[in-house]
């Protein structure tokens, strides 16, 4: 059995915590393989909204074995808050099906405030950062240095905490920055003593029995395919490795063990933080969208960016990923509008039309090239079946079908996990 791959296709925020838990049942094993607490994954059912930041979107299916691998760095004291909300509210026990990889990063609390140093120094030129210490925690795992949990089990775990601690003291030093660990790392050491009650493994040994025993498995992406390390917007991007060989690193897969993958996408596009957002709308209309699509981040609660649809940025990240299926979401915030738009080219400014992405995105006036289509003004709440769709909605979806070559499986119409539209036959277009 091969193991299919679910994640964003722009710059995150698409809907894939709902979409995890939609396609939950048909899997055994639900597994992240990258990012970290900067991620939110939004879920809504039986009148409940919850939000998950580390924990795999299959947590809500007991019979769902769910993992952390080795591709996300994990934050102890986020862990246990999550872990502990999770308990409380949907009494859900994670001791039983959850394990986290020994070989995951940790983020400790010296991370943050790295964080936070390096985007202060920045001044105008901040990427964004969440502040979550996530970019730091990379930093160190890249450069040999950082702490595993598998390192919580060893003896001289503290020991090995306050070398790395020291470290950053002065590269905080260096930038001057002020701070007070005390209260912070309280928690800390709180939070990893509660850790080790969990399933700490090596995951690699896990998915590949998994994979080798025929179980259905599925790798849950975070972030979007637009903020990848290499391919996304540089340098305002995550700190891994989003697309489709994120999981191959992340888990432990081999290249021949990736089966379907299935990208998500809005109906429109928004951006969090600083960064490049060709068809971006700040006018009336930009906040119409942000309103109506409640575009403020799970995580953060910073208001989202907003704008239309961009095909040349969709067919980038469907190209890299692989993408077998399209999953579009959040198609019924666009229902008050009378005209609906899609970018379909970008106009550069010496006149070139392109469909391709300019590498110097970030420096290049990018004009986009729009095409309008009616609006469908219609409550999609009551719609179920894709036939019985309003028309100018079932001619906007063929449009897309046409230009990405492939066929939309899922049509989300609202937040609730039922509230979509699955179209089981593959389309031919």
């Amino acid at each position: 059995m091969k193991v299919d791959v679910l994640l964003g296709l722009q710059w995150g925020d698409e809907g894939k915590g709902k979409i995890v838990d939609v396609l939950a049942p048909q899997y055994q094993v639900v597994a992240r393989f990258q990012g970290g607490p900067n991620a939110g994954h939004t879920l809504e059912f039986d009148g409940k909204k919850h939000v998950l930041h580390q924990i795999p979107s299959g947590v809500f299916r007991p019979e769902v074995l769910n993992i952390i691998g080795n591709g996300l760095v994990l934050d102890p004291i986020v862990f246990k808050k999550e872990v502990e909300g999770l308990r409380a509210k949907f009494e859900i026990d994670l001791t039983k099906n959850l394990q986290i990889s020994k070989k995951a990063s940790l983020i400790i609390p010296s991370h943050r405030l790295l964080d936070a140093a390096y985007e202060q120094a920045k001044g105008d030129s901040k990427i964004g950062s969440t502040l979550r210490g996530i970019g730091p925690t990379y930093t160190d795992k890249v450069s040999r240095q950082g702490l595993r949990v598998g390192d919580v089990l060893s003896p001289n775990f503290t020991e090995k905490y306050n070398r790395l601690v020291d470290t950053h003291k002065m590269i905080l030093g260096f930038y001057q920055f002020s701070y007070d660990l005390t209260e912070i790392e309280t928690e800390f050491f709180e939070a990893i003593e509660f850790l080790r009650q969990f399933q700490l493994v090596d995951t690699e040994y896990v998915i590949n029995d998994a994979i080798n025993s025929g179980k259905t498995i599925l790798a849950e992406g975070a972030q979007g395919s637009l903020l990848d390390i290499d391919f996304g917007s540089y340098p305002f991007v995550t700190s891994s490795t989003t697309m489709t060989a994120g999981v191959c690193t992340g888990l432990g897969v081999a290249p021949k063990n990736v089966g379907e993958v299935y990208g998500i996408f809005k109906a429109y596009c928004t951006r969090v933080g600083s960064g490049p957002f060709p068809t971006e709308l700040n006018d009336e209309t930009g906040e119409q969208i942000r309103q109506e699509g409640r575009e403020f981040g799970a995580t953060t609660g910073r208001s989202r960016r907003t704008g239309w649809l961009d095909l040349p940025a969709l067919k980038y990240a469907m190209m890299l990923n692989g993408v077998t299926q399209l999953i579009m979401m959040k198609v019924d915030v666009l229902n008050i509008f009378d005209e609906i738009k899609v970018c379909t080219q970008y106009r550069l400014p010496d006149g070139t039309l392109t469909e391709q992405l300019p590498h110097d995105l970030n420096d290049l006036v990018i004009e986009p090239v729009y095409k309008t289509f009616k609006g469908w003004k219609t409550d999609l709440s009551a719609y179920h079946c894709y036939d019985d769709l309003p028309k100018e909605l079932a001619d906007y979806i063929a449009f897309l079908e046409e230009n990405l070559e492939l066929p939309i499986r899922f049509i989300s119409t609202g937040p609730d996990r039922e509230a979509i539209i699955h179209r089981e036959a593959q389309l031919s277009v």
